[in-house]
C-alpha cells in the first residue's frame, strides 16, 4: 500500500481509500467513483490524480499535487454536464482525441467524468470505445451517485470504488474542529445534506446567499400577489450576482497561468483553453443552478413549517434557526408549488425562469 498524503485529505472514507492506495502504483485503465453527493467522491478524484501525477505517489507539497487537486492541471481533462447531458462532442474533444495523443507534460493523462451517469447514448458510445482499447497511459474516472444508470457496457469495464453517506455527526464534528461554531456546523450540515465540502462552503462569507434569497422570497411572496412578483425579482438578482461572483473568480483562477504583462504562457494554451470551456459550462448552469438552491431552501423551510405543524420538535427541524410557525396545509400546498417550478426549470427547453418563479410564489403567496 502506498503512502500517500494526499489521499489523507478524504474524509470519512476509509474503504475507499485503502483501496486508492493500493491502486496508486500500478491503476486500473477507469474507475467508477460510486456514492451519494457529498460522500468525498470528488475529493478522492482530485486526490487520485495527484497522487497518480506526482513523482512521489501523492506527496500534497509539490507542482504535480498543487495543480491536480486545484483541477489545474495539464494532464488532467475534466468533462461535466453542459446542461442536462454530457454531450457526443464533449467526449469526443475532450476524452477520445486526447486519450490518444501525446499528453502536454511527461506522465499519465488523468481523465475526470463528472455526474457520468448523465452520459447521453451516443457520448457513453464514443467512451466505451476508449474502454475497450485504452492507451496505457490514461486513466479514466467516472464519478456518479446513479452508477445503475450508467450503461452496463461502460460499467463492467470499470473497476467500482464504493463512497458511503457521511453521517451529519461527522460533517458536524469536522466543520467544529476547523473553528466553525457548532450551531453554524449543524445548520450548514442539514442544508447540505450531509455534502462536507457544500457545508463547508456554506459556513464561508456569502456562503448562505441562497438561503438568504430564499427568505426573503417567501417576505416577498406574503405580500400578496405583487409580493410574488417581487420573490421572482429578488431570485433572479441573487442568481446574476452569484454568476458575476463565478466569473470573477475564474479570472483570478486563469492569473496564474499568465506573464508579467497578461499574456498566457505558451505551455499552457491548452490547459487554459480547457478551463475556459469548462468555465463557460458552468457559467451557463451558475442561474439555473443558484435558482434550484434557492427553490431547494425554500421548500427545506416550508417542509419545516409542516413538521411544526404536526408537532416535530426543533432538533427534528432542517433550519434550526428560523421560525417554523405557520398553517401546514398551505405550507404543503406551496412545496408542491416549488417543486414544480424545480421540475420545469430542469427541462432545458424552458428558457424563461423568471415566468417559472413568478407562477410558482404566486401559488405560494397564501
Amino acid at each position: 500500500m502506498t503512502d500517500s498524503p494526499v489521499l489523507d485529505q478524504v474524509p470519512g472514507q476509509d474503504q475507499a481509500v485503502a483501496f486508492l492506495r493500493r491502486a496508486v502504483p500500478r491503476p486500473h485503465h477507469a474507475y467508477v467513483f460510486a456514492g451519494p453527493e457529498g460522500g468525498g467522491k470528488q475529493i478522492a478524484a482530485r486526490a487520485f490524480a495527484a497522487a497518480l501525477l506526482c513523482p512521489d505517489g501523492g506527496c500534497g507539497e509539490c507542482r504535480a499535487c498543487t495543480l491536480a487537486l486545484g483541477d489545474r492541471h495539464p494532464n488532467v481533462f475534466v468533462v461535466e454536464p453542459e446542461g442536462r447531458d454530457i454531450h457526443v462532442d464533449t467526449v469526443r474533444n475532450e476524452v477520445w482525441h486526447p486519450a490518444y495523443r501525446t499528453p502536454p507534460e511527461p506522465g499519465r493523462k488523468i481523465f475526470l467524468i463528472r455526474e457520468a451517469d448523465r452520459l447521453n447514448p451516443s457520448a457513453a458510445d464514443v467512451l466505451l470505445k476508449v474502454l475497450e482499447e485504452p492507451p496505457s497511459d490514461a486513466v479514466l474516472v467516472l464519478l456518479s451517485a446513479r452508477p445503475d444508470e450508467l450503461p452496463e457496457t461502460v460499467l463492467s469495464r470499470c473497476h467500482v470504488v464504493t463512497f458511503l453517506p457521511l453521517p451529519e455527526s461527522f460533517v458536524v464534528d469536522t466543520l467544529t474542529s476547523e473553528g466553525v461554531p457548532r450551531e453554524t456546523a449543524m445548520l450548514a450540515a442539514r442544508l447540505a445534506g450531509g455534502n462536507l465540502g457544500r457545508a463547508r462552503r456554506m459556513t464561508m462569507e456569502g456562503g448562505l446567499a441562497f438561503r438568504k434569497a430564499a427568505i426573503e422570497a417567501l417576505q416577498q411572496a406574503a405580500k400578496g400577489p405583487a409580493g410574488s412578483l417581487g420573490a421572482a425579482e429578488v431570485i433572479v438578482e441573487a442568481s446574476a450576482a452569484y454568476k458575476k461572483r463565478l466569473r470573477d473568480s475564474f479570472d483570478e483562477e486563469l492569473g496564474q497561468f499568465t506573464d508579467d504583462r497578461g499574456r498566457v504562457e505558451d505551455a499552457y494554451r491548452g490547459v487554459v483553453r480547457r478551463l475556459q470551456e469548462r468555465h463557460h459550462r458552468q457559467e451557463r448552469r451558475a442561474e439555473r443552478d443558484f435558482i434550484d438552491w434557492v427553490l431547494l431552501s425554500v421548500s427545506s423551510i416550508l417542509r419545516d413549517r409542516v413538521a411544526a405543524g404536526a408537532g416535530a420538535e426543533r432538533d427534528e427541524r432542517i433550519n434550526i434557526d428560523l421560525d417554523a410557525s405557520g398553517d401546514p396545509v398551505t405550507a404543503a400546498r406551496a412545496m408542491g408549488a416549488i417543486e414544480e417550478a424545480r421540475a420545469a426549470l430542469a427541462d432545458e427547453t424552458n428558457l424563461n425562469p423568471r415566468l417559472v418563479l413568478e407562477e410558482a410564489f404566486l401559488q405560494v403567496k397564501g
